[in-house]
């Protein structure tokens, strides 16, 4: 059988053919793909049972069954997040889905800390400003994090990491999560509302899953209760923040740094290359202009250690399709099993 994997990055190739190739021999091959997984492009999955997606892939109802209609019988999502998947969907149109529950939650961690420290030490203004030769320090001051409040909404495996690493640099912790991490408890951390993290953080790093209850957790009212020179990093999901009261709050001049690995609309921008055109989210490009704001591109979990456990996970969850079992990992069972 031929198994066929979209949205795979170039970095990406050199991990997941091998483990494939090593896990299957000529058995099951697998064909890997830079496109990208949607309503239009569905047709090139047409014969393929087993379909690896990413979390770019839009799996809307029209994608999903036209996938069931060209012989599709199981997704395996190579990310923890599956809120691109309309799963309701899927269990109409008969497909198994399964996800990677976990992976290594340093890779999300140290990334949100580098775009925290980015922000704060004006590092990518700095770098620029170095490749012209212009060595000034105008408009470079930084903070100290020492001494100062970290707010971490959302205290699971990533978001204690995160925690770790700002005890390490003797900050105060502040978390909110609907189940307290006794690691994080182990710290210092304070479980606080929502309302007083943000009003008392110096720096908020969102490590909350997407769902109907947390989507826009950060609004109007949220920035509003924020410190004016507060930093913001998302490395979770672009849907936590809600980008139009964002973009007001940065031209009201407040906020002393954003970084953003995440964006609410990144569907069909992000991991492709828009360099040549003319940038149709406006939004997007209007956040990117503020020189307090860095933009990456959904990049934090991209290690070769991350990257590798997401393919052992993948792998598994195509072992277990293949032998009929459902494993820990799946969202929807086989059609007709327990």
């Amino acid at each position: 059988m031929e198994i066929v994997a979209y949205g795979v990055q170039a970095d990406e190739r050199p991990v997941i053919e091998p483990a494939f190739a090593a896990a299957f021999g000529g058995e099951h091959t697998l064909r890997c793909l830079d496109l990208f997984l949607n309503r239009d492009t569905v047709p090139t999955a047409a014969g393929y049972e087993i379909v690896l997606t990413g979390a770019n892939d839009e799996l809307d109802g029209t994608a999903l069954h036209r996938l069931a209609a060209g012989g599709t019988r199981f997704l395996a999502q190579r990310s923890t997040g599956y809120n691109n998947i309309d799963l309701d969907a899927a269990r109409d149109a008969g497909l198994a889905v399964a996800r990677v529950s976990h992976y290594s939650p340093y890779s999300v961690a140290e990334f949100a800390w580098a775009l925290a420290l980015a922000v704060n030490r004006r590092l990518v203004r700095a770098a620029t400003r170095s490749r012209e030769f212009d060595f000034r320090l105008d408009g470079l001051m930084g903070r100290d994090f020492h001494g100062r409040t970290a707010g971490i909404l959302g205290t699971g495996k990533i978001g204690e990491v995160f925690a770790r690493i700002a005890h390490g640099f003797g900050m105060r912790l502040l978390g909110s999560d609907v189940v307290e991490n006794r690691n994080c408890l182990a710290l210092g951390m304070e479980y606080v509302g929502t309302d007083r993290l943000f009003a008392e953080s110096d720096l908020i790093s969102l490590h909350a899953p997407l769902l109907p209850e947390t989507h826009h957790t950060v609004d109007a009212a949220a920035l509003a209760a924020m410190k004016d020179d507060a930093i913001l990093v998302n490395s979770s999901r672009g849907g936590l923040v809600d980008t139009d009261a964002l973009i007001e709050t940065l031209r009201a001049g407040r906020l002393g740094g954003v970084g953003l690995d995440v964006y609410e609309e990144e569907a069909g921008l992000f991991h492709h290359d828009r360099s040549m055109e003319v940038m149709p989210d406006d939004r997007l490009a209007r956040l990117i202009t503020f020189g307090n704001v860095l933009v990456t591109s959904h990049q934090a979990y991209f290690t070769a250690d991350a990257v590798g456990q997401i393919t052992e996970a993948t792998l598994g969850n195509v072992r277990d399709w293949l032998a009929g079992r459902t494993g820990e990992n799946f969202l929807l069972p086989p059609a007709g099993s327990g």
